[in-house]
């Protein structure tokens, strides 16, 4: 037996995981070389704008075009009856949530218009400044209706129906039992209930959305440069509602300027976009502005949710109950659903804790405002706040530490697998270490007797704790199942060229959070080539293998996956070609730092450059029944769990001015094990990100 055979990739001679490898995308994005959406110019290329609509609820009685197509510049004006006869409605439902239910939503609004700032018409123009002002030629002749934007009166009876298709505003419900949750309130020592409101958000990235669609008339095959998370799902998506073949449409998304999972849902924008470029059979470009991302883009995180828990004198969860409300605009968002936010905030309240009575109920409803749907840590935030509220108030109550009482009701971490009290699967979590970690950290009680001797001074200082699960690396649980064309595999290919390199191509997307850098360390490792002499190429539907995209965080626990087994196969394959050329068993060789070595000593036989030329060049000096493969493909499924869950706990340190009410964040520590970490520094970005991301959801941001 070989000195390597049988041994994981972490433990590879020369292994890149856990090494903090910088980022191969980075010199060219810092010499302001980057390759986005907007930075597309084609010959002939044309620009869209919309208008949107000033009324939340309106029936659209006319549409007057004619000042519009006289001005110079203008090729053609645009409105949702045009766009119809090219694009066909969809419909943003998933089978597997049983009642989810929602009408069919054209790309441009096609008789009323539903929330205010939905797109009703576009100008296309030789430049975006023109059919920007054009757009004010347009006369639309509004009938205002009855707004329903209180989700709270939405399913009253004398509530204005947003779909008369419906009796009611309702879009989903779904409810929860487990265990007798009446008799475990009855057992408790004390019963806490609160009411939680928490506001809309939306991501705001860097780079807005955007889109270059490009139809070729004499290929029938449609390009398009898009900012998006998921280009092979959009590929399907947008071939089903053009009516072409997939393979008549190339998407193209080289660089993202951030995602947060905004852009992995269809926007009517962009489907009109490249309706348009097909009519008019010329490049057609549309890049949202800022104004129009916070009217257009998907929001998410609008819930009233009532809670209550029970816990005895010891401070054991005997039963917790949640009540979840939310208001997801007009449609439920395609073709995610705008159901799934939901769903988790159900699956996930209390998922840090053993307990055995859960009672939950959620509500989904139509309103007359942006639609929602998934954006980053999709119903965590509500699912976590929920239940460590909960938690501290009960705590309070039978005067208790909340850190006491929290480590209480994890399980212990050799407790795994096991389930949720909803019965998600969970494979192995390290709730106490990870706590115990975080105490070290924090100096817990130093900062509680500050606490006590500022409180005298008129100063407030709090400390709160926060631990939670994050479902991550989701099999087709979670939208195959429902009839969605969203891959839950990935795929990686490796190819070595005649000079030793390996062009990587990985079907999971770059926006900024280092994946290219991560599938390059993987391949490195499970090959033996260092990564300069990698190149990956992601974001191309015509040059990667199938996948799902970059998303609730699968891009390294899935195409890493892919890229292991990919590097492996080609690997294997080197030394096959080694083992002929050295007259030596390929089991006695191994690839180190781009050599083909004697795997026992480390003596350097030949360079993987020269195995290379001799396949490409020189394959007459192989055996006849011989052929050398150097380029693999390989994909990843999961498939023992229909989650990975990860766990994390967090403390914040702040102050509140009880004057003005500002609060001052003094410290924020988090403890999180995600697994195996291939890049160090990329996790702790991921991590920083995230918390500030938080913050800003916690104390400054809100769409109103």
């Amino acid at each position: 037996m070989s000195g390597t055979e049988g041994l994981s990739i972490h433990d590879r001679p020369n292994s890149y995981i856990g090494r903090s490898v910088p980022r191969p995308n980075l010199p060219r994005l810092l010499k302001g070389r980057g390759s986005y959406a907007d930075d597309v110019k084609l010959p002939r290329m044309l620009h869209a704008a919309f208008l949107r609509s000033p009324y939340a609820h309106a029936e659209i009685v006319s549409i007057k075009t004619d000042e519009a197509e006289k001005v110079p510049g203008v090729f053609r004006v645009f409105t949702g009856d045009d766009i119809a006869k090219v694009c066909s409605p969809w419909v943003g439902v998933l089978t597997h949530l049983e009642g989810l239910r929602s009408p069919p939503q054209h790309a441009l609004a096609v008789g009323r218009v539903l929330w205010q700032g939905e797109p009703l018409a576009a100008v296309v123009a030789e430049s975006r400044a023109l059919a920007e002002d054009v757009l004010e030629l347009i006369e639309v002749d509004y009938k205002e209706l009855p707004p329903a934007v209180d989700m709270e009166k939405a399913l009253d009876g004398d509530a204005e129906v947003i779909h008369d298709v419906y009796e009611n505003n309702l879009c989903w419900e779904r409810n929860v039992n487990q265990g007798d949750v009446d008799a475990a309130f009855a057992a408790s020592e004390v019963v806490i209930e609160e009411e939680y409101r928490f506001g809309r958000h939306t991501g705001v990235t860097l780079e807005s959305r955007s889109i270059v669609a490009d139809y070729d008339a004499g290929e029938e095959m449609l390009t398009l440069y898009h900012s998006t998370q998921a280009p092979h799902m959009k590929q399907a998506l947008f071939a089903k509602h053009l009516d072409l073949d997939e393979h008549k449409i190339r998407i193209i998304c080289r660089d993202v300027g951030g995602a947060f999972g905004l852009k992995a849902h269809a926007y009517g924008d962009e489907f009109a976009t490249a309706a348009m470029s097909m009519v008019l059979k010329r490049p057609v470009k549309f890049v949202a502005d800022r104004m129009e991302s916070f009217l257009g883009d998907i929001h998410a995180r609008d819930h009233i949710v009532k809670g209550k828990i029970g816990v005895s004198k010891e401070g054991k969860i005997l039963g917790l109950e949640i009540d979840d409300l939310t208001g997801i605009g007009p449609y439920s968002v395609y073709p995610r659903s705008s159901a799934i936010e939901i769903n988790q905030v159900l699956n996930l309240t209390g998922g840090a804790y053993v307990f055995e009575n859960y009672r939950a109920r959620g509500r989904v409803v139509f309103q007359n405002k942006p639609p929602m749907c998934q954006y980053r840590a999709v119903g965590h935030p509500i699912a976590i706040s929920v239940a460590e509220s909960l938690v501290e108030l009960a705590a309070s109550a039978i005067d208790m530490e909340s850190m006491q009482m929290r480590q209480l009701n994890m399980a212990a971490d050799d407790d795994y697998p096991n389930k949720t009290v909803t019965g998600i699967p969970l494979e192995n979590l390290s709730h106490q270490e990870s706590t115990k970690k975080l105490m070290e950290m924090v100096n817990y009680q130093e900062i509680r007797n500050e606490q006590a001797e500022l409180r005298s001074n008129g100063i407030y200082r709090g400390v709160g704790f926060g631990a939670l699960i994050e479902v991550t690396n989701p099999s087709p649980a979670f939208y195959g199942v429902g009839g969605a064309p969203i891959s839950a595999q990935d795929g990686c290919s490796i190819k070595l060229d005649a000079k030793g390199n390996l062009i990587v191509g990985t079907s999971v997307t770059e926006q900024g959070q280092g994946a290219e850098a991560v599938i390059s360390q993987v391949v490195a490792t499970a090959v033996g080539i260092t990564p300069e002499k990698i190149k990956v190429i992601s974001g191309d539907t015509e040059n990667t293998p199938y996948g799902g995209g970059t998303w609730a965080s699968r891009g390294t626990g899935i195409a890493g996956e892919a890229a292991v087994k990919a590097g492996k196969v080609i690997r294997k394959n080197i030394l096959d070609v080694a083992g002929i050329l050295l007259q030596s068993e390929p089991e006695t060789l191994d690839i180190r730092n781009n050599k083909i070595v004697d795997d026992e000593n480390g003596t350097e036989r030949m360079s993987v450059a020269e195995i290379g030329r001799i396949v490409y060049y020189r394959g007459d000096t192989l055996p006849k029944d011989f052929q050398a493969e150097m380029m693999v493909v390989q994909h990843y499924l999961p498939k023992s769990f229909p989650f990975a869950f990860t766990n994390s706990v967090h403390c914040s340190h702040l102050e509140v001015d009880v004057t003005t009410g500002f609060i001052k964040l003094l410290k924020h520590w988090v403890v999180e094990d995600c697994g195996t970490v291939v890049n160090p520094q990329n996790v702790d970005d991921q991590v920083r990100g995230g918390v500030v991301q938080g913050i800003g959801g916690a104390l400054y941001e809100e769409c109103i």
